[in-house]
């Protein structure tokens, strides 16, 4: 499907300490080989790490396919056609044509020190980029009847940091190797919140953006969510994929 070229909306995350925190994918931090090799005959990519995600593509037996990353026992795969995606371990390995055999990759360190936010200049409003994507996600929250999500600027800041922390260190992830995961990254920022999610994505516009996400489940849930209502959108270039997206969610 067209509109699911380039997704890069993978794992949502959310987080509550009211009682009444949200069911949640239990964040993974392991280590995961550059490439992937597909044991099984045919394996379905998908855009979620479980079975109930919907299938962006298939991948067959001995095709090898860059890998970006791991959440839970799913490999983070980008395919020849752009497609980015999951596969579980299941019926997929590391591919090491060197030795010719996979090898455990060594897990990796954390940094010495959290560097300190840096500031953004640009946080006291939205780009043009950034309204629209706000607009088209208040515009589904009306359509359902729910209340528009109030923009928070500090969000913001922190959603165009870690935007541009994926661009400036080549990865896609919630786990940040600079700032860690999305709620301690909003600690370090001096975001307070009862509950919080995230949403990530890239691709080349905001309407595909807005389109993949809502076409996975996970995410739609975080854009029609009762358990927050303030967002911080981040969207900076991506030489790439053309934009990379950060939606944070919280509730105050």
């Amino acid at each position: 499907m067209t509109h699911m070229k380039k997704l890069l909306a993978i794992m949502v995350l959310t987080l509550g300490f009211s009682g009444n925190a949200l069911a949640q994918t239990p964040f993974n931090e392991e280590s995961f080989p550059a490439r992937v090799i597909i044991t099984a005959s045919a394996v379905n990519v998908r855009c979620g790490p479980a079975t109930s995600f919907m299938r962006i593509g298939t991948l067959y037996k001995n095709n090898v396919a860059d890998c970006h990353g791991k959440v839970g026992s799913w490999f983070l795969v980008h395919m020849e056609n752009d497609t980015v995606g999951l596969v579980s371990d299941k019926h997929a390995k590391g591919y090491y044509p060197q030795t010719g055999k996979p090898q455990t990759p060594a897990a990796t360190p954390k940094p010495a020190a959290t560097p300190k936010p840096a500031p953004d200049s640009n946080a006291s409003g939205l780009t043009a980029d950034e309204q629209q994507m706000l607009n088209l996600v208040n515009t589904e929250r009306r359509n359902n009847g729910l209340a528009e999500y109030k923009v928070n600027l500090d969000l913001t800041k922190v959603a165009r940091t870690k935007s541009q922390d994926m661009v400036d260190k080549g990865y896609f992830s919630h786990n940040s190797p600079t700032y860690g995961t999305p709620f301690e990254m909003m600690k370090q920022f001096g975001i307070s919140y009862k509950s919080a999610g995230e949403n990530i994505a890239a691709n080349s516009t905001v309407q595909a953006a807005h389109t993949a996400l809502m076409n996975s489940s996970g995410h739609r849930a975080n854009i029609l969510s009762k358990n927050y209502n303030q967002i911080g959108i981040g969207i900076v270039s991506s030489p790439r994929y053309g934009l990379m997206f950060t939606q944070m969610f919280i509730q105050v």
